[in-house]
C-alpha cells in the first residue's frame, strides 16, 4: 500500500479577476507535469459558462483567440493524466452539465 501523495492530474482556478481564463491558462501550464493527455478550461462571467477542451499539452491547446473567447471573471482549468478510462476527448476535464434549478437552467462545473 502506498503511504504518499499520488500527483496525477492539475487543477488551478481563479474567481475575480477580470482575465481570470488566461490567468487559468498560466497556471493549466505551470502544472502540465501533472497531466499531459488532456487540458480544458471552463470560463464564466456570472450568466453564461463558456469551455474549451482538447487532447494534448496546454501550450498546444489554447491560442490567444481561443482564451479571449473564453471570457468571465472566474474559471477553472484542469490537465489530466489518466488512471482510469480511455484517452479520449469526452473524458477531458473540466465537466459541465445541465440542471434545472427553479424555472431557469443552471450549469455546473464538477472536477
Amino acid at each position: 500500500m502506498q503511504y504518499y501523495p499520488k500527483h496525477y492530474c492539475g487543477v488551478f482556478g481563479v474567481f475575480g479577476h477580470p482575465n481570470a481564463a488566461e490567468l487559468t491558462y498560466y497556471g493549466l501550464y505551470a502544472l502540465q507535469h501533472r497531466g499531459q493527455e488532456s487540458a480544458g478550461i471552463v470560463a464564466c462571467d456570472g450568466r453564461q459558462f463558456r469551455e474549451y477542451k482538447r487532447m494534448g499539452l496546454v501550450s498546444q491547446i489554447f491560442t490567444g483567440d481561443i482564451l479571449h473567447n473564453l471570457a468571465g471573471h472566474s474559471a477553472v482549468g484542469h490537465t489530466r493524466y489518466s488512471t482510469t478510462g480511455s484517452s479520449h476527448l469526452r473524458n477531458a476535464q473540466p465537466l459541465t452539465a445541465m440542471a434545472n434549478a427553479g424555472r431557469s437552467p443552471l450549469r455546473i462545473m464538477a472536477i
